[in-house]
């Protein structure tokens, strides 16, 4: 019955160590960005490694064509390049924290959780 709790401890210490580095690779990922194009780069969108969009750029022939339709049209196309591309710089950094332990994808805000830091983000349970 109690053969489960060793490895709760054991998993918890290991939480423990990683929530400096953890927290220091999140630090970098603000720090980094990847861009993401549509349209053979009409719309750019630079985006830092945490997801956040930082930079928008439309090319000023779409706005001299008052081609509105278009612009709405590719945005999304190159947000989505920029967030997959900040995607995979955010597992790469939670890969070298984390090493070759198996970790859920949402390790971090279990981390958070357990470590007592920042408050659950969105798509967290409080339950």
């Amino acid at each position: 019955m109690f053969k489960g709790l060793g490895n709760i401890a054991s998993l918890v210490n290991q939480a423990r160590t990683m929530g400096p580095k953890m927290q220091e690779a999140m630090e970098q990922l603000k720090t980094k960005q990847v861009t993401g194009a549509a349209g053979g780069g009409m719309v750019s969108v630079t985006a830092n490694g945490t997801g956040q969009v930082v930079e928008i750029k439309i090319d000023p022939v779409l706005a001299e064509k008052n081609d509105l339709e278009m612009v709405t049209d590719l945005l999304p196309a190159a947000i989505n390049d920029a967030l997959a591309k900040a995607k995979v710089l955010h597992m790469e950094a939670m890969q070298s924290v984390t090493g070759d332990l198996p970790v859920p994808d949402n390790m971090e805000n279990m981390l958070k959780q357990i470590l007592g830091g920042d408050e659950s983000g969105p798509g967290t349970s409080t339950e």
